[in-house]
């Protein structure tokens, strides 16, 4: 996917200003595959064994792992889709129907997540949940 796909569809935009965060999934970190990524985006890498490595307990700090994922995904599945093309059609409208004020919210709970990171010195974050 990486080579037939994804480096050519950024070969198409101007990624000289573009960085690229990874997951620390070892799945993810293969050898031949962080090279591919850092051929493509030099020290603008963030990943497992990368220029700038991933950050500890990050699934607190990325919106789209602790927001986005768990929403989208509990309503694309809602109607328990059948087909491609009806899984397709649930996250298009899932995905156009996020409201402008929701993500306003979870930017507020990141920036929150970040001084809570930042003033526990990398602690887990079990008081801090995504309030709607």
């Amino acid at each position: 996917m990486i080579t037939n796909f994804f480096i050519p569809e950024l070969n198409n935009h101007n990624v000289q200003e573009l960085w690229f965060q990874q997951d620390g999934e070892t799945c993810h970190t293969a050898h031949a595959t962080i090279d591919l990524l850092k051929d493509t985006f030099g020290d603008r890498l963030i990943t497992r064994f990368g220029p700038v490595n991933w950050p500890p307990r990050s699934c607190d700090l990325t919106p789209l792992d602790y927001f986005l994922w768990v929403y989208v995904k509990s309503l694309v599945y809602a109607d328990k889709p059948q087909t491609l093309d009806h899984l397709e059609d649930n996250i298009r409208r899932v995905i156009a129907d996020i409201r402008p004020q929701m993500l306003e919210k979870v930017i507020e709970n990141w920036t929150s997540r970040l001084v809570y990171f930042r003033t526990s010195r990398g602690c887990h974050m079990p008081e801090i949940k995504f309030k709607m």
